[in-house]
């Protein structure tokens, strides 16, 4: 462990996905960073833990669409300056319900490659899996290692002189016009800015030092079920139903036979909760509900899960992000179960905020009243 510095540049509050990949660009930018977490490196208490989240293009907001075209990109840069092994590209399928018109509707106008398929035909080049509605194959699709991501983040943004200093709990931040002081379990720190990406921690810790609009933090339930039929690079798969819910190669998770892992989106089952008094229990009824869907639509699975975890969404009301800064405070929230894709360009816009307060989007905005 570095030891606590008693002054710096930039602090970085958090130690998953966004505050690892803004440490790295700050670092890089050639600014002295702290990076603090609450908990040690690898950590299941959040929301970035784990072998693999979903990367792809699919949205029907077209500005979204633009958005994952950077953070690919990006992604590919951190893979070659790291030297590891980030993404897995297996493409990606939407179907079900109208939703997945408005995506077509969207990667076309942004000229993202696309096809469009009958049920029919997906299921016979993808056996194993069950289709409905509209089937909408994208390649630039898969998944992204997060533990992995958050190590090479880690690395690179030390490399370039970033301090690291986990088991560090954040206890309060006070600011100033032109400063911030961290208060820790040790004494405080002071920082020119700091950086808030402390996930469903940020809330709290923010209380009566930035207005935010509504946050709901949540635990969200994931199952890993044995493939049978399916084969391993069968595509991510985005179901739009009522929950959606959706699936994806496993990675390590999905232990020696690369087991599928699969959940609903924002879980109806999962919360309110705080991150400091959820259960980390599974709740059998949801495991019930998604393996009745695996029965029903992944006929090539085994229908009894192998595995099963939980982690924090934390989510505003209209599912978009929160990047925008106050006086020397710069939120860094990237809610609502979509943001790890962005995580290398999420570092990036995070990073001209503490530099020059440059906002990225009016839509990620501090304005309690929007959503």
């Amino acid at each position: 462990m570095d030891a606590v510095p008693s002054h710096t540049g930039i602090a970085v509050i958090g130690a998953g996905l966004m505050g690892t990949a803004t440490a790295r660009a700050l670092a890089r930018r050639g600014h002295a960073v702290a990076l603090f977490d609450r908990h040690a490196p690898g950590h299941r208490h959040g929301s970035s833990h784990g072998s693999a989240r979903v990367v792809r293009r699919a949205y029907a907001d077209t500005r979204h669409v633009r958005l994952t075209g950077r953070a690919m990109d990006l992604w590919r840069a951190a893979e070659d300056e790291s030297g590891a092994a980030l993404l897995r590209m297996t493409g990606g399928v939407d179907h079900g319900n109208a939703d997945v018109d408005a995506i077509a509707a969207a990667l076309e106008t942004e000229d993202v490659p696309y096809e469009s398929l009958t049920p029919a035909e997906a299921e016979s080049r993808w056996p194993g899996a069950r289709f409905e509605g509209r089937v909408l194959f994208h390649p630039e699709a898969g998944t992204v290692d997060s533990e992995a991501a958050m190590d090479a983040f880690t690395g690179l943004a030390r490399r370039d002189g970033c301090t690291f200093h986990p088991d560090t709990p954040v206890l309060g931040i006070s600011a100033e016009a032109d400063h911030a002081v961290l208060t820790l379990p040790s004494g405080t720190v002071r920082a020119d800015r700091v950086v808030v990406a402390a996930g469903a921690w940020a809330p709290a810790l923010l209380d009566g030092v930035v207005p935010l609009p509504r946050l709901t933090v949540t635990q969200q339930q994931v199952f890993h079920f044995p493939r049978r039929a399916l084969a391993a690079d069968a595509p991510t798969v985005i179901h739009h139903r009522d929950p959606l819910t959706y699936s994806l190669a496993g990675g390590r998770d999905g232990g020696p036979g690369d087991g599928r892992k699969i959940a609903e989106f924002l879980d109806p089952l999962g919360g309110p909760v705080t991150p400091d008094t959820r259960s980390g229990a599974v709740d059998p009824r949801a495991r019930e509900r998604v393996t009745e869907y695996v029965r029903e639509w992944f006929p090539g699975l085994e229908p009894e899960p192998f595995n099963e975890a939980t982690c924090l969404y934390t989510s505003t009301d209209d599912e978009e992000f929160i990047l925008d800064r106050k006086g020397p405070v710069v939120v860094c929230s990237p809610c609502s179960g979509h943001g790890a894709k962005y995580a290398p360009l999420i570092g990036e816009l995070t990073a001209d905020l503490a530099e020059d307060g440059t906002a990225p989007d009016p839509a990620f905005t501090l304005n309690p009243r929007r959503g």
